[in-house]
């Protein structure tokens, strides 16, 4: 049977990261919303501001401040989390 899930998170617990959207793997770092903008909501208008999650690596932080439910904690994990993947980008095979 399948499950509709809440919150992403859910989703990528029971069937893995592979199973998700861009947009919903960005609203698990988003964590939460605010009052009528569902932390789903806040992800689909990033991708949708700056085209793809490539545009939106390419972005200064203070661009994401404009958008309406991006804390300066949402705006730093998402950073954190582009320069993660950068780093494992960057290593050489052992």
């Amino acid at each position: 049977m399948k499950s509709e899930w809440k919150h992403p998170g859910g989703k990528l617990r029971e069937m893995g990261a592979d199973h998700l959207s861009d947009t919903e793997l960005l609203a698990i770092l988003i964590s939460t919303g605010i009052q009528n903008k569902p932390a789903m909501k806040i992800a689909e208008e990033v991708i949708e501001k700056f085209g793809s999650l490539e545009g939106l690596a390419n972005q200064p932080l203070e661009r994401l401040l404009e958008i309406k439910g991006l804390s300066d904690v949402n705006i730093i994990r998402i950073a954190a989390a582009y320069e993660l993947a950068r780093r494992l980008a960057n290593r050489q095979p052992r």
